[in-house]
């Protein structure tokens, strides 16, 4: 059973079907994936100079996919011919786990790079996950999504870091 190219899961990431995925997703009119970037985020064991412990991720699931869903929309704009999935965990993860895997394929290597990148801007910046950081004495909520997804100048800072 094929997986949806937007996914908020509790379960492990996949890389491998994610950029199966997007490596399948061109018709057999176009021309099909040149090139599959991908990035996974992992969770880091220091943070801010304290040793992290774990971390966990919240949602609204729903709308963060829906969030992805616009981010896609939005790199197709850039990049018409790429194509892009994103899967997103929630839940408890340990130091060394992946908590976001991003796929892009393009028929050239330099748009499914800057989709890739661009992705993970905007998902930074608009889509509704929250960090929950442990540490040894503590835990702080750490970066969640600040911007209005309508906003052009972040649309415009998430463009510029992608085409560096």
């Amino acid at each position: 059973m094929k997986t949806s190219a937007f996914v908020v899961t509790t379960e492990p990431l996949d890389l491998i079907g994610l950029t199966d995925l997007v490596a399948d997703s061109f018709a057999p009119t176009e021309v099909n994936a040149g090139a599959i970037t991908a990035f996974v985020g992992t969770v880091r064991n220091e943070n801010r100079k304290r040793r992290v412990d774990y971390l966990e991720y919240e949602a609204f699931e729903p709308l963060a996919v829906k969030v992805f869903e616009n981010i896609a929309k939005e790199v197709s704009n850039h990049w018409p011919q790429a194509r892009l999935a994103v899967h997103h965990r929630l839940g408890k993860l340990e130091i060394g786990e992946a908590s976001v895997a991003i796929a892009a394929a393009s028929p050239h290597r330099s748009e499914a790079f800057a989709a890739c990148r661009y992705t993970i801007e905007r998902i930074k910046q608009i889509a509704p996950i929250w960090k929950h950081e442990f540490f040894s004495g503590g835990d702080i909520w750490v970066e969640g999504a600040t911007a209005d997804p309508d906003d052009n100048e972040a649309r415009q800072h998430a463009l510029e870091q992608s085409c560096v």
